[in-house]
């Protein structure tokens, strides 16, 4: 298996993404949208999601297709970013038909970026306009690090942010994930030069020095430069996806192997603190794929995208929490 084109979601056939940031609110949100309606699922292991309409995502319920799905800083605020995109694909006719009308299906999730040092003193709800703006963004090229629902994001050590991945399997389908990694845990190693998720690294895609040589490589969360327990919140947010056709149920099951990808990335995942989540789509564009396949390709992408997301960030004035590459320059 090897990186497609762009080593991003988008080369997923008919996927774009989206973002907008507001960097001195120290937020924003990413969309991930297709010109057709697909499949798509969900599953949660953090202690602490914050979502909108996650329940339809279960395999049993009515409606299969959605036509976005949306990460967001701004905790429960962020949701509204939701709303943003609803009015774009309503602009465009898009939406689930019942009767004469048609209503956009937007699922999101949120991370906490609220005490990142950004100016949260709004007096109107801003995450509804930076939906619409990243749903009017989407293209298959789009930034990493320090953008769209990453832009505030920070990790136990290092500022967090926006990472993305692809692999192409054998039989020519693609996998790819998308990520906001804002975690409890570190990404890094202790002295924050090597990644947790080294051992799945391709090409030097975030920085190449391979694995960290020592052993016991857990941190004392007391060491931690931050204290999110205290602050109120975390959560690593992401969308995995694939171009082979895939039912619901399939989705589901994809959804639940990534989740092994922020376990390799993350060191400590899916804790009481973090509202990991995870949601799984098929466009359906190829034929029929192993879901037990795809969902290893999956979590091998997520830990890649976690990587990159760090790797990726860049500095800017407030910031709480240093760069990887300004410690490794």
């Amino acid at each position: 298996m090897e990186p497609g084109r762009r080593n991003l979601i988008t080369d997923v056939t008919g996927l774009r993404v989206g973002n907008a940031q507001d960097p001195a609110l120290k937020s924003g949100c990413t969309v991930v949208t297709a010109d057709a309606p697909f499949v798509a699922s969900v599953h949660v292991m953090g202690g602490a999601p914050g979502t909108r309409e996650t329940d339809l995502l279960a395999p049993d319920k009515t409606v299969t297709e959605v036509d976005a799905l949306v990460l967001s800083g701004g905790s429960a605020f962020g949701l509204d970013a939701c709303s943003g995109v609803v009015d774009g694909l309503r602009a465009n006719g898009r939406g689930f038909p019942v009767g004469p009308v048609r209503v956009p299906i937007v699922p999101g999730a949120i991370l906490f970026d609220l005490l990142n040092g950004g100016q949260k003193d709004w007096t109107q709800n801003p995450y509804a306009a930076l939906g619409r703006a990243a749903f009017d963004a989407a293209r298959a090229e789009f930034d990493l690090g320090t953008a769209g629902a990453g832009t505030g994001a920070l990790t136990g050590m290092l500022k967090g942010g926006l990472g993305s991945a692809s692999l192409r399997l054998d039989d020519g389908s693609m996998v790819g994930a998308l990520v906001a990694a804002n975690p409890l845990g570190s990404a890094t190693t202790p002295g924050d030069r090597h990644f947790y998720a080294a051992p799945y690294e391709i090409g030097g895609e975030f920085g190449g020095f391979g694995s960290d040589s020592r052993s016991g490589l857990g941190r004392d969360l007391a060491s931690r430069k931050r204290d999110l327990v205290s602050q109120g919140g975390n959560t690593t947010i992401a969308i995995v996806a694939t171009d082979a056709h895939l039912s619901k149920s399939q989705c589901h099951r994809v959804a639940v192997a990534a989740h092994d990808g922020i376990a390799r990335a993350i060191v400590p995942a899916h804790t009481p603190g973090d509202g990991d989540l995870v949601f799984a789509l098929s466009t359906g564009a190829k034929p029929a794929g192993d879901a037990g396949l795809i969902g290893h390709a999956a979590s091998l992408c997520l830990s890649r995208a976690i990587a990159r997301a760090v790797f990726h960030a860049t500095p800017a004035p407030g910031d709480l929490l240093p760069c990887w590459r300004d410690q490794n320059a």
